[in-house]
């Protein structure tokens, strides 16, 4: 062994480091673009780029002094820093939720602990300005040791966290070798069990900083808004004192406060009639620090959060978090992620309606908070803490009250642990301190609760009490001791049910109610944004949520024959400990993609909506739901009306005033048709540029159904009131079925399941397989629980078992009418079904269908049938909610109107395959081919879904990769589905959306045709 154990011992958190301090970037003059440009200052050095590494799968199989000068690294690789050793093929990768993937022995460690050693040759050359030198480790996974020219400098751990060392007297002119070991564990990885993949090495930016012997060490800015006057104070610390001016310049470079300061001490400036910092304004002013030699330019947003009567403020506005949870993460950089990578993040969640970030569950690279200041977003910043595993040891009983009521005994209520736990708190709030986009101060994530996070809100509270403090964990109360919960500021949750918001409001228990995790956003979902919307608009107590989360986590592996990114997740790599794709939660897709849960909250979280619009007065009344801007300073209006999915009249709207959270007039004359749906569709547009966002970019729309005479959609009448043609119609029979001959067409109706065999019209054959009734689907993500009680009754395993099936003739055609049910093997009868098929002389094929289910049996997934139609019928033209996939209860970002879609086009292509690609309160859906195609109609609104993959495909198969096009088109006409909701980690799906009727009647209509 050729370090000293400090790895597994909670005494010594780190040696030789210098004490944390605010962050910021000095250069010889004053430079205004070191937010995403660092680089440029002529005091940073980077040290990143390619350096020798070697990866060792035990600690204990580095025995040679790698550090030391001259030694010869021929046998190491190259390998690029920043970056994670595990994406540039050494170790496994491994994601786990909250299980450690080693024994939970704290604070000890397996002996084979994985290591990466790493040498760096770089040329420094002396400034005489700046003769001081500071090696900067900005991210290292998980500890690490620092020789620089062979001299032992130090260690550190805290992955997440900023590690300084003073590095004057060791550094020379010219060449100079920098060695680091980092280990892949230690005893700060108990506080490291956050859920995402398990990666190791240097990932942040590594560089030296040059300084004067005299300059500025740290300093604190506050700021106090109060009326016209914004006063500053600025608490200096020097490393050797230096007379400094100090000056505060607006956004145009005016000077608008001076002061100067030559020792230790607190500086008072003031700024008359300030312009205030917001998420929809964000302002900045410069604050520059001159001394001799060195310039440090940060910036000052001015800006008040507090908490009156249990009701979050920003500036005297009440307002609403709408939030997302970030990790770092990239399918081809791991969490090694670019300002470039950063900014396009920030971007995205600009664009769909996001104003806050919680940085999950560590703090984020410096420049990230810098970015958010710039570009608008409230942020909570966390610490880098979660000793989740706890819940999971083995206990004898293991109940879940036992185990909430234990969870805190090893870790958070050990006072072994009140320094390493207190240290990383420190370490992020000292770092952070002078970033104003930072509202909320969080302990950490899923760690329960004891003396060592009282400690930590103590502290936090007595240094900055200007900052909101936010710790989830907190809320658990079954513990034997009593604890003290005063230097909380918020009642914060996890995937609360409605029942459970709803009992705190009514109680109100004297703290704002913060929504910090919800609407799991795993695969197909989440499907309850709306009503989580309603929720916290309605009660000013809920200052808002957090989606978990904003990305797919996944390691990219290549492309597949047909183009696609092969993306693996938990257990793909051999790992035995994993917690599968529960990493592919996010709003995006690894690459950025949005889901379309993405533009579902987009449209959910819209600026403005309509509150009525009377068709007789034209009066058109919109609740504006920003913050801070009025609707005619924000958004330009666009309004269309559409007539069964053809517009028949656009324009804009006149600007009018509508100040933030109330509401505003105008009005709007539209001619109403006297038939078909008619729809208004307003569309809102952004009016100016802000940061990130053009003008003109689309921030969500509305729609409104409009009263007329016939609300009818035309063409459903047209195709279901057709006259009969006269054709003559004839019905024959054998054992097995029933055949009806028509003038141009044959249909065959099995006696064994009242379903039709054969659809052949016009020449062509319709069906490759039988018809069946459906009520399976592939279980979407948020199925996982519901899944379970759905494979119980057998579901999956159900068909179509007909009792009686008759046929009669008359001058409307032919009727066959059966008695059917759906059953399983081992279970009761699921379904009982009545089924009449009326089949006209022109082809055309009417279907009512009375359904009852079994009320033992758990909500259906789906009722409807299954066509597996010719695979030339591809193409798809439907009038119902679009043009995205649609479900009862995530529906808000489509529409109604007349789409048109190849089939391919209508997957949602998920990484793990699931249902997907449904739409909902359909009139009608036309499937067809240059040459012939087949229409479903009905009075009563419907969904269908159309695909080239049938439902057991995309059950059977891990990823989407694997998924092979089936030699049919397959397409579902349904009655129902059940709704989405989000149960993978939130609560089950609400009542009004779940299918749990018990007897229902299925009409519609379908009518093949030939072009």
């Amino acid at each position: 062994m050729i370090v000293s154990r400090f790895y597994e011992d909670l005494s010594v958190l780190h040696d030789n480091t210098l004490p944390a301090r605010a962050y910021y970037i000095p250069a010889s003059e004053k430079m205004n673009n070191l937010i995403e440009h660092r680089e440029e200052s002529d005091r940073l050095q980077l040290l990143n780029g390619n350096w020798k590494f070697k990866y060792f799968n035990s600690i204990y199989d580095l025995t040679d002094n790698f550090y030391e000068m001259g030694y010869d690294t021929a046998a190491f690789d190259s390998i690029k820093v920043p970056g994670v050793w595990q994406m540039s093929g050494y170790d496994n990768h491994q994601y786990t939720n909250i299980r450690y993937p080693f024994p939970f022995d704290p604070p000890y460690l397996p002996h084979d602990i994985p290591c990466g050693a790493y040498v760096n040759h770089f040329v420094y050359e002396k400034d005489d300005n700046a003769p001081k030198a500071f090696l900067n480790f900005e991210g290292v996974d998980s500890c690490y040791y620092v020789w620089l020219n062979g001299h032992y400098i130090g260690y550190s751990q805290v992955s997440h966290a900023t590690a300084e060392f003073d590095v004057t007297e060791y550094l020379v002119n010219g060449e100079n070798t920098l060695a680091v070991l980092v280990l892949k564990w230690c005893d700060g990885s108990y506080l490291e069990d956050q859920d995402k993949f398990r990666m190791s090495g240097i990932y942040r930016d590594v560089y030296i900083l040059k300084r004067p012997e005299c300059a500025i060490r740290d300093y604190y800015i506050r700021t106090d808004v109060d009326g016209a006057n914004a006063k500053i104070s600025v608490d200096i610390r020097f490393s050797k004192p230096v007379y400094t001016k100090i000056r505060i310049e607006d956004k145009a470079g005016a000077c608008v406060a001076v002061s100067e300061i030559c020792e230790n001490g607190v500086v008072q400036l003031e700024i008359i009639n300030p312009v205030l910092w917001n998420t929809e304004n964000p302002y900045l002013y410069s604050i520059i620090f001159e001394s001799d030699n060195e310039v440090i330019s940060d910036y000052i947003a001015l800006r008040k959060v507090e908490i009156i009567d249990s009701v979050i403020y920003f500036n005297g506005e009440k307002i609403k978090f709408r939030g997302v949870n970030r990790h770092d993460s990239d399918p081809e950089t791991g969490f090694t992620i670019s300002v470039e990578q950063l900014k396009k993040d920030l971007m995205m969640m600009k664009q769909h309606n996001f104003n806050s970030i919680r940085s999950s569950h560590y703090p984020n690279a410096p420049y990230f908070y810098q970015m958010c200041d710039l570009y608008g977003f409230m942020v909570i910043d966390e610490a880098d803490i979660e000793a989740h595993g706890p819940f999971m040891i083995y206990r004898k009983e293991d109940t879940d009250y036992n185990r909430f009521k234990r969870w805190n005994e090893t870790i958070a209520d050990n006072p072994k642990w009140d320094a390493a736990i207190l240290d990383r708190v420190k370490l992020m709030v000292q770092r952070d301190k002078n970033r104003f986009c930072i509202v909320m101060w969080s302990m950490g994530n899923e760690s329960a609760y004891g003396c060592n996070f009282e400690k930590a809100l103590e502290w936090t509270k007595s240094f900055d009490p200007d900052r909101i403090t936010q710790y989830e964990s907190a809320r658990y109360r079954n513990y034997d001791v009593t604890y003290n919960y005063d230097n909380l500021d918020i009642y914060s949750r996890m995937y609360p049910t409605f029942d459970e918001i709803e009992e705190y409001l009514k109680r109100d228990a004297g703290k704002p109610f913060l929504l910090v995790e919800y609407c799991h956003s795993m695969g197909n979902g989440p499907g309850d944004f709306e009503d989580y919307f309603h929720m916290i608009q309605d009660n000013d107590l809920m200052c808002g949520g957090f989606v978990w989360e904003w990305c797919d986590h996944a390691i990219a592996h290549g492309k597949s024959d047909d183009g696609r990114t092969k993306y693996f997740y938990g257990g793909d790599h051999g790992e035995k400990i994993h917690d599968g794709n529960f990493c592919m939660d996010g709003l995006v897709y690894p690459d950025r993609t949005p889901h379309t849960g993405l533009l579902e909250y987009k449209n959910v979280h819209r600026p403005a909506r309509i509150v009525s619009y009377d068709q007789k007065t034209a009066e058109l009344i919109l609740h504006n739901y920003m913050d801070f801007d009025d609707l005619k300073d924000y958004i330009d209006i666009a309004y269309e009306v559409t007539q069964d999915g053809l517009s028949i009249q656009k324009g804009k709207l006149k600007s009018f005033s509508a100040a933030p959270h109330c509401d505003g007039k105008t009005t709007l004359n539209i001619a109403v048709p006297e038939v078909g749906r008619i729809y208004l569709k307003l569309t809102y547009m952004l009016k100016k540029e802000i940061p990130l966002m053009e003008k003109k970019q689309v921030l969500g729309f509305d729609e409104l159904k409009l009263d007329n005479q016939d609300s009818r959609n035309t063409m459903v009448a047209r195709l279901l009131e057709q006259e009969q043609k006269g054709s003559e119609i004839q019905l024959d029979e054998n054992d097995n079925e029933f055949i009806v001959t028509g003038n141009d067409f044959t249909y065959v109706v099995s006696k064994k399941t009242g379903l039709f065999e054969q659809i052949k019209f016009g020449g062509r054959e319709y069906l490759d397989k039988p018809m069946e009734l459906n009520i399976w689907r592939a279980p979407t993500d948020n199925d996982m629980y519901i899944k379970a009680e759905w494979k119980k009754a057998h579901y999956d395993e159900a068909y179509t078992h007909a009792y009686k099936v008759e046929a009669l003739q008359n001058k409307y055609g032919i009727i066959v009418m059966s008695h059917a049910s759906v059953v399983a093997a081992t279970v009761q009868k699921i379904l009982d079904v009545q089924i009449t098929w009326k089949i006209c002389d022109d082809g055309r094929i009417s279907s009512t269908m009375e359904a009852v289910k079994d009320s033992e049996f758990p909500v259906l997934p789906r009722f409807g049938i299954r066509l597996f139609l010719d695979s030339r019928l591809d193409d798809t033209a439907y009038f119902g909610m679009g043009p995205k996939e649609s479900y009862i209860d995530k529906n808000k970002s489509s529409y109604h109107g007349l789409f048109r879609a190849h089939v391919d086009d209508l997957h949602e292509d998920y990484i793990r395959p699931q249902e997907n690609g449904s739409h909902y309160d359909c009139d009608y859906v036309t499937v067809n081919s240059p040459k012939f195609g087949i229409t479903a109609v009905s009075e009563n609104p419907f969904s269908f879904n159309a695909s080239s993959y049938t439902q057991e495909m995309l059950e059977n198969s891990a990823h989407n990769f694997e998924l092979v096009a089936s030699e049919s088109t397959v397409l579902c006409i349904d009655y129902a589905l059940n709704g989405i909701g989000s149960n993978s980690c939130g609560p089950e799906v609400l009542k009004k959306y779940q299918f749990d009727e018990n007897e229902f009647l299925f009409k519609f209509t379908l009518v093949p045709f030939v072009k």
